[in-house]
């Protein structure tokens, strides 16, 4: 099979489309035929060594949608020729950009026929962070208030979504030009993230109860100061690893709640997994794909995830 590898860790320049053998699924894994990978930047990490993966040489991706074309031993809710989609690859076992992919049962869903396999794909990682960023760890509720850091971006323009549909009042940043789209995707107002006032604008729309960061390094003090007491800040990332309080008495003083996760460290994929399908089948969720790529462009598509301005999220279909 086709399959994008790097044996050394490096700049885009490592990656390379490579003839390899198709995997063999083991006991409760699955074999995919994958028909669409997302990118995320997650990948460049695992591909720089900044992030730790199983080995060398490794492939890239941690989301799939595809056909399931074989079952290991133990498996029972799926079988050869469902519709599946799944994420939580491509760091401990080899990842998703290849015609085909092993992975476990758990990190598997079914797949709704009406739900295309771009879609699926663009979905998974970045719907179960935001699940678990909005639902298990910032206990999101009815008539909560949520700000969502950079609405516009793979986790974003989900987060606010699903934070619509909890019916909560979503406050989102982001570009000027993708204002339009996240009102209609269910930001109650979106602020563009550069405006010298951004901090008043917040706290006038009302002070949040959860904050979704993506980037720590930028916006933690920010949270301190919009947040009122017991407000709860979920952080997903940041580009700098000494991000922090410039002021740790203003975040004590509101007993801001902090936590800090990895969608990797998700106890069990598939329910949620099943929740995300439920909602695009019933077109609730309507994950954007910005553009597409072959396998062989798989170094500029990982470029383009840190360095582009776009909505949504990138896919790669084998």
């Amino acid at each position: 099979m086709r399959a994008v590898r790097y044996h050394e860790y490096g700049d885009t320049e490592v990656l390379a489309v490579e003839t390899v053998d198709r995997p063999e699924p083991r006991a409760d894994e699955l074999l995919v035929e994958v028909h669409a990978a997302a990118v995320n930047p997650v990948d460049t990490y695992f591909r720089t060594g900044e992030y730790t993966p199983a080995g060398l040489p490794m492939i890239p991706g941690a989301d799939l949608a595809g056909t399931v074309t074989a079952v290991g031993p133990g498996v029972q809710s799926l079988e050869p020729g469902d519709r599946v989609f799944g994420t939580g690859l491509g760091r401990n076992r080899q990842g998703t950009y290849a015609e085909y992919a092993v992975g476990p049962e758990d990190n598997l869903a079914k797949l709704p026929d009406g739900v295309s396999f771009q879609e699926a794909a663009a979905v998974a990682l970045v719907g179960v962070t935001s699940w678990r960023a909005l639902m298990d760890h910032g206990g999101l509720a009815l008539g909560d208030t949520c700000l969502v850091h950079g609405g516009s971006g793979g986790v974003g323009h989900v987060a606010v979504q699903l934070a619509a549909a909890a019916g909560a009042k979503v406050i989102a940043t982001a570009r000027p030009e993708y204002q339009a789209r996240l009102a209609d995707l269910g930001t109650d107002l979106t602020f563009d993230y550069r405006r010298e006032d951004l901090a008043e604008a917040v706290i006038d729309a009302g002070r949040p109860d959860v904050i979704l960061d993506h980037r720590l390094d930028d916006y933690l003090q920010f949270d301190a100061t919009v947040g009122h007491v017991g407000t709860r800040v979920v952080g997903i990332g940041n580009t700098n690893p000494a991000a922090g309080f410039r002021d740790v008495a203003a975040a004590r003083a509101k007993d801001l709640q902090l936590v800090l996760m990895s969608m990797f460290n998700t106890p069990s994929y598939r329910p949620i997994l099943s929740q995300l399908a439920t909602r695009m089948d019933a077109g609730d969720l309507q994950p954007e794909i910005a553009r597409t790529y072959d396998l062989a462009d798989a170094a500029a598509a990982q470029r383009a995830v840190l360095d582009d301005q776009f909505l949504g999220k990138l896919v790669v279909e084998p």
